[in-house]
């Protein structure tokens, strides 16, 4: 009988060994179908996600070809969603070159552009035109925006060839701008990786749509930066960059506070003869303009110190 119950009692306990490891494979099963199902569901809500954005992108395009210029706090209302994801969606579509972007909105691309063009086919917002630019400035612009590096801080004086500079910088991060203009403050406001703006104050002048003057020279004089972007109303070979305005104080101070100070501007403007000269070739690093200049005038422009960069529409 002792025998008897010894046994009963060991298979007692045999089977209570597997009842518990039953048991916890069960509860283990539960927990890992359990946690599977929970990252289904989450992987649903990005794809979900991701759909709608993809979605939403679409239907803002077709919403502006049939519309025309539309303003983003109108967008924000028609797709329900706030002012800061539509200029995200409006600064990626403008990548893609899909949409053009402008100051508080976008515009459909021309008919006769290629919808399958990339941005670097258009400026995506020229502050003075609000219009597509020439290739020749889009490259100018683009060889401009590689020489900058994330956390630079930059200066770019008013023009339009300086803001060909600006759809290149959208993908650089923790850059500080001062400008003296208030479409290039605006355009950079509202950038996908928006940098830290500053505005020169100071009189507002309208020919040139930038503040100069005493004030403006004082607030840019008090900074420094890496450097400074400059246009050039017409070069001369032998002098530097001329100009008929006589408002040159702010752009001198630029060009002193930066370390290096580079113009952009279009081979023309070796052909446009003006009496104030506005920076001697001395204070200038380097020049960027297209492949129209000459050989002569490139190697005369480089033998007074200026790297002179061509920059060729197609990249190369």
């Amino acid at each position: 009988m002792k025998v008897i119950v010894e046994t009963v009692e060991c298979g007692r306990c045999v089977c209570g060994l597997f009842c518990r490891l039953f048991m916890a494979c069960s509860q283990l099963e539960q927990r890992v179908h359990k946690g599977l199902a929970r990252r289904r569901q989450e992987y649903e809500v990005i794809l979900k996600s991701s759909k709608s954005v993809e979605q939403r992108r679409q239907q803002i395009v077709a919403w502006v070809k049939e519309h025309g210029q539309s303003q983003v706090e109108d967008l924000a209302v028609r797709f329900a969603t706030s002012e800061v994801t539509i200029r995200k969606d409006l600064a990626a579509l403008s990548q893609q070159g899909l949409l053009i972007r402008q100051f508080g909105g976008a515009v459909p691309v021309p008919s006769s552009t290629n919808s399958n063009a990339g941005p670097s086919q258009f400026i995506t917002n020229d502050p003075f035109t609000n219009s597509t630019t020439s290739p020749a400035i889009n490259a100018i612009g683009q060889l401009a925006a590689s020489l900058v590096k994330p956390g630079n801080k930059l200066v770019i004086d008013c023009g339009s060839t300086t803001a060909s500079i600006l759809p290149h910088l959208s993908q650089l991060d923790d850059l500080v701008v001062m400008t003296n203009t208030l479409s290039t403050a605006n355009y950079l406001t509202q950038s996908e990786k928006e940098p830290t703006v500053l505005m020169v104050g100071g009189t507002w002048d309208a020919q040139s749509q930038s503040f100069q003057g005493a004030m403006a020279e004082q607030l840019v004089s008090a900074y420094s930066f890496d450097i400074a972007f400059i246009g050039a109303a017409g070069i001369d070979v032998n002098r530097g960059t001329t100009t008929f305005n006589e408002l040159i104080g702010v752009t001198r101070a630029m060009a002193v506070a930066a370390s290096k100070v580079v113009i952009v501007a279009s081979s023309k403007k070796l052909t446009h003869k003006m009496p104030n000269l506005e920076l001697s070739w001395k204070n200038i690093s380097v020049l960027i303009t297209d492949e129209g200049i000459c050989e002569q005038d490139k190697l005369n422009i480089e033998n007074q110190g200026v790297t002179v960069l061509i920059a060729a529409p197609s990249g190369e």
